[in-house]
């Protein structure tokens, strides 16, 4: 048997989710809470298996509740659920520990399912949400690639992604061929790569600002 606490400041939805979770042979809601300090509370006494959290509490916020609660013993798995498409707060949902990220209108077998993956150790995520985020990290991280070439580098780079050759990228800045082959050795280093092909497809799939 799964035992679950609920953390959500309208009793509205504690009692929709209760009755939907209690509703399976294998799910119990052994607790309820409207805010942090209580859901404190009641984990300590009724030590749930996954506590379904709120993002936003009247006393706090729901991440910071899965931090304190992934430091009981024993921890319970934190699942939150939230209606608000927030991607900073599922990066940091998970960087304190929440097994899961799911919106209130997700279907209610969807959440029960949810339940059952994050009390068996696994991750569960928003994947409209998660794909902004990945998204997101990616293009930082080719920004932060970026910002290891030069001026002149990044405009050869984006000529190399256009197909053009070393005379013709020589010929649109006005430098001289041996200048740009120097350019092209020097932006194939830093970003990683060893052949111009790399490059062209990198910048192929880089998104446009």
């Amino acid at each position: 048997m799964i035992s679950v606490l609920l953390v959500d400041d309208h009793e509205v939805v504690r009692r929709g989710l209760r009755d939907l979770l209690d509703g399976e042979p294998d799910i119990e809601v052994v607790a309820e809470a409207g805010g942090v300090a209580e859901a404190l509370a009641r984990a300590g006494s009724a030590r749930p298996d996954v506590a379904v959290v709120d993002v936003r509490l009247p006393d706090g916020d729901g991440v910071s509740l899965c931090r304190s609660l992934r430091a009981l013993t024993p921890a319970p798995q934190c699942l939150v659920l939230t209606a608000f498409d927030d991607e900073q707060a599922l990066v940091e949902a998970i960087m304190a520990g929440a097994a899961g990220y799911l919106l209130k209108q997700v279907r209610g077998q969807d959440l029960v399912n949810a339940v059952r993956e994050v009390a068996a150790g696994r991750s569960l995520l928003d994947p409209v949400t998660t794909s902004r985020v990945l998204d997101r990290m990616r293009r930082s991280a080719e920004a932060d690639e970026l910002a290891g070439l030069t001026e002149r580098e990044r405009a050869v780079l984006e000529l190399i992604g256009e197909g053009l050759s070393n005379r013709e990228i020589a010929e649109r800045l006005f430098l001289a061929e041996k200048t740009v082959k120097n350019y092209v050795t020097s932006v194939l280093s830093k970003l990683g790569m060893q052949r111009r092909t790399q490059a062209v497809a990198w910048v192929a799939r880089r998104p446009r600002a």
